[in-house]
């Protein structure tokens, strides 16, 4: 038999009831943190938003490596390069007659040899140059310097002494233009006569000869160059007779500083008293040339 109606429904009720107070219970004692599922939180503020993005674009940025530069730039680098080189060459494979004929009449050209030249030195661990300055400073401030190829004049502004700067184009009042072998200074007048990766002429002997002329007895003569024109297994000079040849002309070799890589250092001082041999029979220097790419 069923229940009367009023009593069904209030049973029903109750049921209902019980229901909804059991699940009121249950949720006020459940913790959030446990649930699996996070607690709703407000939306983010515009500025937030921002910050987000950006932050977001830093971190792709990050690991990116940085855009290489533009095709101008490269075809403007390899176009320097190649006229250093193209300049390099006929330096060494001229006179210095027709080099100062050649920078005297396009003096512009000597500006881009000397920008690829100190980009080449950049490379270099160390550098002739420095330490003939650090020679010339550990020795008397009284003496005079010639130095021969002086590019941008390093040696004088440098050092103390009264500096005679010799090269083939002169943009500076204390640059002397002029060719190697034939120099306006008077004869025995300096004290140090120096060659730094400046012996370049198919005509080199008569530079030497020219420092001779203008060294005082007692003089001192320092020579820098490449490793690769001083060795006889790549094509180069044997360093032995390109001694002996100077030690003809009346000097004597002091020392020689063959401990750094890219260059060798030649240390001669001008005999007091010597007879000069005629018909000096000079090596071969190598040139320094580049491979055609």
């Amino acid at each position: 038999m069923e229940p009367p109606q009023d009593a069904a429904a209030a049973a029903a009720g109750g049921r209902k009831r019980r229901r909804r107070g059991g699940g009121r219970s249950r949720r006020k004692h459940q913790n959030p943190s446990s649930s699996g599922v996070a607690a709703a939180s407000p939306p983010p503020s515009p500025q937030a938003k921002r910050q987000r993005g950006a932050d977001a674009a830093s971190s792709k940025g990050r690991g990116r490596k940085p855009k290489p530069s533009s095709l101008l730039d490269k075809m403007r680098a390899r176009l320097s390069g190649g006229h250093f080189r193209m300049l390099n060459e006929k330096l060494y494979t001229c006179s210095g007659e027709d080099a100062f004929e050649y920078f005297t009449n396009e003096p512009d050209l000597f500006d881009v040899y000397h920008t690829g030249y100190q980009e080449q030195m950049s490379h270099w661990p160390e550098q002739p140059v420095n330490v003939i300055i650090n020679w010339l400073k550990g020795h008397s401030a009284s003496w005079t310097v010639a130095d021969f190829g002086c590019g941008n004049a390093a040696v004088s502004k440098n050092v103390k002494n009264k500096v005679f700067s010799i090269d083939l184009v002169s943009e500076d009042p204390s640059v002397i233009a002029c060719d190697m072998a034939h120099t306006p200074l008077d004869s025995s007048s300096v004290d140090v006569a120096i060659f730094c990766l400046s012996l370049m002429g198919t005509n080199y002997p008569s530079y030497i000869q020219e420092a001779n002329r203008v060294l005082k007895p007692g003089g001192w003569l320092l020579i820098a160059e490449v490793r690769s024109r001083l060795d006889p297994n790549t094509g180069g000079a044997d360093p032995e007779k390109f001694c002996e040849s100077i030690n003809k002309l009346g000097f004597s070799l002091v020392t020689k500083d063959a401990k750094n890589k890219m260059f060798i250092l030649f240390y001669f001082r001008k005999k007091e008293k010597s007879k000069v041999v005629k018909n000096i029979e000079w090596p071969h220097l190598k040139p320094c040339l580049y491979k055609r790419r």
